[in-house]
């Protein structure tokens, strides 16, 4: 202590008091008289500083760390309010905050007529928020037995399994994870009352489709919805999450947009259990558009009774069938056969059910009108024979000889009739299904030269041939044309003569849809304009007020000439008064059209087709028709055009 320094004089236990004689003694100390002043005062020669040596240095280095640590919080900070911020931001508002969708309901479907051919049920669907569920491991495992338990067709192991696959603490854990859907109505007010007390277990009222079908062949119109799948997912728009139904098949899919309509959301806090405590804010959703197809549903119906029967007279199962508007191109009815229930698809199919159908060797759930892809056989003919007329190849008065084929070579060519058909205009050769004529046309014969294949393939695509011509549903095939550069490419083979020929009356590698068989001979029927086919006709809102009328896209005119046209026409109106569809000939209204027989297998029956259209002056459809393995198409597809024109312009 700094005391220690100190001296105490005291007399008589007084320290104030000196004595005489004794002063001397003080001049000896370091105290003056007046020591009361100094008494605490040290000696000049004991002062000391109070303090301690520093080194510059360790004040630099004191500041670099001082300056890294005040960095790394600001880039710590950075990273979770800049890099992070949603992340966490969504986390924290997650648990007391949440956005939650009101579903737009799906728009609706008609016929032509207005009659509904779909409508929105109810569909209890359970979902999960795994954010929200307990982090216990027996009370989580509680719940999932006991959802497993009412449900029954679900094991908990399968729950757990879905839980699995998710991140916990990641965004797609604030997610609705679907558990279930189509839930029978006793299951799902048990799960209803018991999910009020499982955090995290919600229990939604979604709709699903119910399909009006006055015929199972509209299903491959139609279509049906599913539950999204992952790849859809991320290939959707930002609106859709994993429990939500999207259009899988036919107008459902291609429309889809316009269906689904715009969800609304509402901002609502949620309690410890993340159910709905109260709403913040609400936006109504934008229900979706109604559409109205071209489609006859009595037609379409019709046309399915009378293809099932012939098929079933024949012990065949494939055929396809098809009406359109020749002036709009409006698809009136499409039949593809065998077809299915899409009911079982919108009830949540099974898995045997589904394994049936996909195992099934004919294929129902192949759309074989837009899809299927078979040789044309004579339904070219009226294309061949427009071309070679508008290319000069030959006129309305240009005759060949037909005395059963041609021989090139070691090679012969023949025509259906043995002997063959004498002299043959254009008009006969259609009417006749005259092959030597269309040998002649395509490939040339000796000093007669023909269109040749660069220009078959030409007029081919021009009347739609070889690509999509554009229907408004998904999975259209375009169908094939050869050339002889595919041939060389993919056989290892030069083009020959024989090739064009085959072309030349559909056979060989040539490759067409009953759709687009359907459109060129539109096109003949209205004199001249090939139009893009569609089915849905009309826009509706949610109250059934127009929202866009459908045009008639024109794919192309003005490339054959209206003279041209008109010949080819009265060629296909005399296949019915003389030539290969002559049966047709008894019906009251008069019908131009062509038939065909195309052979595609050594071992199996050739595929039957007729197109055609009536009435013969002003067309107001078109008809087209094919039977896979049917034989020849004037004794297997004519009858069935035969009755369905009849009863449309009779009975209808």
């Amino acid at each position: 202590m700094i005391f220690s320094n100190f001296k105490k004089i005291k007399k008589n236990n007084d320290p104030f008091t000196i004595r005489e004689g004794e002063y001397s003694n003080l001049e000896k100390s370091s105290y003056r008289l007046k020591w009361t002043e100094d008494s605490f005062m040290p000696e000049a020669e004991s002062k000391q500083t109070i303090g301690r040596s520093f080194s510059i240095s360790r004040v630099y280095i004191i500041g670099l760390i001082l300056s890294l640590f005040i960095l790394l919080i600001l880039g710590r900070t950075a990273w979770l309010q800049i890099v992070k911020g949603d992340y966490y931001y969504t986390m924290a508002e997650g648990n007391r905050i949440r956005i939650e969708r009101l579903e737009a309901k799906r728009g609706v479907i008609y016929d032509r007529s207005g009659n509904s051919l779909v409508r929105n049920t109810a569909n209890f669907l359970l979902y999960i928020v795994p954010i929200d569920l307990p982090e216990d491991e027996v009370e989580l495992g509680n719940i999932i037995n006991r959802i497993s338990g009412i449900l029954g067709d679900k094991s908990p192991e399968e729950i757990k399994n879905i839980l699995g696959n998710i991140k916990p603490g990641s965004l797609e854990a604030y997610q609705p994870l679907f558990i279930a859907d189509n839930i029978e109505y006793e299951k799902a007010m048990l799960l209803y009352l018991e999910s009020s007390d499982w955090p995290g277990v919600v229990l939604s009222n979604k709709t699903r489709r119910e399909y009006y079908l006055p015929g199972l062949s509209l299903a491959h119109i139609l279509g049906y919805i599913g539950k999204i799948n992952e790849d859809e997912l991320k290939t959707a728009d930002s609106d859709y999450l994993p429990i939500d139904y999207i259009g899988k098949t036919g107008i459902e899919n291609f429309w889809e947009n316009e269906l689904k309509g715009v969800n609304g959301k509402k901002q609502i806090e949620v309690n410890a259990l993340g159910k709905e405590k109260k709403i913040l804010s609400q936006k109504e959703a934008d229900d979706g558009h109604n559409l109205v197809l071209a489609i006859d549903s009595e037609l379409q119906k019709k046309m399915e009774e009378v293809m099932a029967v012939s098929l079933n007279k024949l012990k065949l199962q494939k055929g396809v069938a098809i009406a359109m508007n020749p002036n709009n191109g409006e698809v009136l009815a499409m039949v593809s056969l065998p077809s299915y229930d899409i009911n079982l698809f919108a009830k949540g199919i099974k898995i045997n059910e589904y394994n049936n159908l996909i195992s099934n060797a004919d294929q129902p759930l192949f759309n074989r009108a837009i899809s299927g892809e078979y040789p044309s056989g004579s339904t070219i003919k009226p294309v061949m024979a427009a071309a070679a007329l508008e290319d000069g190849i030959i006129n309305e008065h240009t005759s060949f000889l037909s005395v059963g084929g041609i021989g090139i070579g070691q090679w012969f060519f023949p025509d259906w009739k043995s002997g063959g058909h004498g002299l043959v205009d254009v008009k006969r050769a259609l009417a006749e299904s005259i092959n030597t004529f269309f040998y002649y046309i395509g490939g040339g014969y000796h000093d007669f030269k023909g269109l040749g294949i660069e220009r078959i393939i030409y007029y081919e695509n021009l009347f739609g041939l070889g690509s999509q011509v554009g229907i408004d549903l998904p999975a259209e095939a375009g169908g094939f044309l050869p050339t002889k550069k595919w041939k060389e490419e993919t056989k290892g083979e030069q083009w020959y003569i024989g090739d064009t020929y085959h072309l030349s009356i559909g056979q060989g590698d040539i490759l067409v849809t009953p759709l687009q068989v359907a459109v060129y001979t539109s096109f003949f029927a209205n004199g001249g304009n090939l139009y893009r086919p569609y089915l849905v006709k009309q826009v509706l809102d949610s109250h059934d007020k127009v929202i866009n009328n459908t045009k008639p896209t024109l794919i192309r005119n003005n490339f054959i000439k209206n003279s041209n046209v008109a010949i080819v026409r009265q060629g296909m109106r005399q296949a019915v008064t003389s030539g290969s569809a002559v049966s047709l000939s008894s019906l009251l209204i008069t019908v131009a059209g062509k038939t065909g027989t195309a052979q595609w297998s050594s071992v199996k029956n050739p595929h039957a087709w007729f197109t055609g259209f009536a009435p013969y002056e002003n067309p107001v459809i078109t008809i087209t028709i094919l039977i896979e393995e049917g034989g020849e198409g004037s004794s297997v597809a004519v009858p069935i055009a035969k009755e369905v024109l009849e009863w449309y312009f009779a009975d209808k």
